[in-house]
């Protein structure tokens, strides 16, 4: 088929048609067109799975937050202490972060295999597919541990740089 003229070609085709087909309705689509109807439902899927992840991502953000924020509060006599005995503000920041790297990492240790399934499972259907590699687990287990690393950072630093006079001034 000649592109240039797309217009007149369709006509042609039509009379073609028309002739070969006469007790049929002529309608003609194009083959790229189709195949982008194909993965239409797949692109709007993945506009969903960006939303709902950014929303999750968000919500754990928010936790991670009042969860640094609950165990600063419950820990100012500790974190006062050890200031008083010579603990440096990183070190403080490490006490803080160390148990939240240590659940992130638990928590990735179980996710990540499932993922891998259900993506092996999901990526089965399609003729064209690639190979989920193992450094893309690790990247994201790596981005999780940033994420959360960013998320207690304030209050881990707030509660290193606090007074110690202002937390055991109480007892």
């Amino acid at each position: 088929l000649e592109t240039t003229n797309i217009a007149s070609t369709l006509q042609s085709v039509k009379k073609v048609w028309e002739n070969t087909f006469p007790d049929f309705v002529y309608e003609y689509r194009f083959l790229d067109e189709k195949i982008d109807n194909f993965y239409k439902q797949e692109n709007q899927l993945a506009q969903l799975y960006k939303i709902f992840a950014a929303i999750a991502v968000f919500l754990s953000c928010l936790g991670l937050y009042g969860l640094a924020s609950f165990m600063a509060v419950q820990r100012i006599k500790e974190v006062g202490i050890r200031k008083v005995l010579g603990a440096t503000a990183g070190n403080i920041v490490y006490l803080f972060s160390k148990e939240f790297v240590i659940l992130i990492a638990i928590a990735f240790a179980i996710a990540a295999p499932i993922a891998w399934y259900y993506m092996q499972e999901w990526l089965k259907d399609y003729v064209f597919r690639i190979n989920i590699s193992w450094w893309l687990f690790a990247a994201g287990g790596l981005v999780a541990i940033i994420i959360a690393l960013a998320t207690i950072s304030f209050q881990a630093i707030k509660a290193a740089m606090a007074n110690p006079v202002k937390s055991l001034r109480s007892e």
